[in-house]
């Protein structure tokens, strides 16, 4: 598991102090992915109601609190796959 992987999981399962009601995949270009659901944040690929996209650089920015992730998805840098529901819950959560 890649460096911003781990650190990814770690930020994330801080950020949600436990599970997360729905199912959201992040995958970061070159990294690998992160899923995000009730039983919590873990490294993963697995199927999900949401997967979001962006390049490791972009990811890093939402999660450092340094990009909104509805900038982040309107300027193109983070793309949202299935539920836009899910995807705007977690974005909240990382806002």
């Amino acid at each position: 598991m890649s460096d911003v992987i781990t650190k990814a999981v770690e930020a994330l399962s801080a950020k949600l102090d436990g599970g997360f009601d729905g199912s959201v995949k992040f995958a970061i270009e070159g990294e690998g992915a992160i899923m995000v659901d009730a039983n919590g944040v873990r490294a993963g690929d697995e199927d999900a109601e949401c997967t979001m996209s962006a390049d490791a650089e972009t990811f890093e920015a939402i999660l450092d609190g340094d990009l909104n992730p509805t900038a982040a998805f309107m300027s193109g840098k983070l793309a949202v796959d299935g539920d836009m529901g899910q995807a705007m819950k977690l974005g909240a959560v990382l806002s």
